[in-house]
């Protein structure tokens, strides 16, 4: 069934992705053991900024062994935050990062002198959701006028993308609502739900766990209304690109495997796919959670990262007052290994 088819320590911002990583603590289940032994595969450490299911195809890949299929005997390891994960992968400390691909701006306008470059997009929409107190069958983002929000963290994806769709409304950001940015990325439900704020923003699977229990009502998507963004990357530093340009095919063709399983299934049979990599959350709510994504076309059918979604990035960081001056495409953005894999 065919699919319808973002200095440094500023990068905490990119919290968003509380999601579902936020709240399951432990390391993630690497791949199934493939029947070529681990001497012959090449290790490959991914740092990522958070473990979600918003990044389903990414776990697709994992769980169906495309990576061993690629040669990569890949270890995965949470970053919760995208500090961390840039740290991890300027320091060598990971081959690759995966985050907000504004990180890599933030520290090419650090003057970074190894840049950390795009080479695959794997979300092409924001993964949160508004969530608000009460059903809100007619709701319009007028409605968030004089309103409390609790919102994210200042320079962040999830934070700029709510501002942009607030200006995008005639809405101003400072003067007609408040948005808490004070509260940690992984503690907003839990705030919202105890009685802070009358309209929460949030992540899965913090909106559907306030939909469960009875605590809010998700009434937009941001990624919906904020249109095609690219709101995720997979990245490197340009020195390792240089060194392993074997590695960093191998790891983009697994990745499209992964889409491409996507693209052809159910959310139901992806849920069942990604299962084990979420032990701390049932599968009904994967399903529903992967559908809510799915049905909005968070996945691309490629991990192409083109000039355009980067151009809109640079508008949206430009609208928050992050971007010092604008960075060229090609200085951050390799879109050949993509290219070759959607081949």
């Amino acid at each position: 069934m065919k699919k319808k088819l973002f200095a440094w320590a500023a990068l905490g911002s990119l919290c968003l992705v509380s999601l579902a990583g936020c709240e399951k603590e432990n390391t993630p289940t690497e791949a199934p053991a493939s029947t070529e032994s681990k001497e012959e595969l090449t290790p490959v450490t991914l740092n990522e900024v958070a473990h979600s299911i918003f990044y389903a195809p990414q776990y697709v890949a994992i769980e169906n062994g495309y990576f061993e299929e690629e040669g990569i005997d890949l270890t995965l390891v949470t970053g919760f935050g995208a500090d961390k994960t840039m740290t991890a992968v300027l320091s060598g400390e990971a081959d690759i990062g995966f985050m907000g691909a504004e990180a890599s701006v933030y520290a090419y306008q650090e003057g970074a002198n190894d840049p950390v470059v795009n080479f695959a997009q794997l979300t092409q929409r924001a993964g949160n959701f508004l969530v608000a107190r009460e059903e809100m069958p007619g709701f319009t983002w007028q409605d968030l006028k004089g309103s409390d929000v609790l919102g994210g963290r200042k320079g962040g994806m999830p934070e700029m993308v709510f501002e942009y769709i607030l200006k995008q409304n005639g809405i101003d950001p400072e003067n007609d609502l408040n948005i808490d940015q004070s509260i940690d990325f992984g503690s907003t439900a839990a705030a919202f739900s105890g009685g802070q704020g009358d309209f929460t923003v949030e992540f899965e699977p913090g909106a559907t766990s306030l939909e469960a229990e009875g605590k809010g009502h998700v009434v937009a998507s941001l990624g919906v209304d904020s249109g095609y963004v690219p709101y995720t990357a997979f990245s490197a530093k340009q020195s390792y690109i240089d060194k392993n340009p074997d590695i960093i095919q191998g790891f983009t063709n697994a990745l499209q495997k992964g889409m491409d399983y996507v693209q052809n299934h159910t959310p139901e049979e992806i849920a069942k796919v990604i299962e084990p990599q979420f032990t701390d959350t049932d599968l009904n709510t994967i399903t529903t959670i992967i559908t809510r994504y799915y049905d909005q076309d968070t996945w691309a059918d490629n991990l192409i990262f083109s000039k355009e979604s980067f151009d809109l990035l640079q508008d949206i960081l430009e609208g928050a007052n992050e971007l010092e001056e604008r960075t060229p495409y090609e200085d951050l953005v390799n879109t050949e290994f993509a290219e070759k894999a959607a081949e």
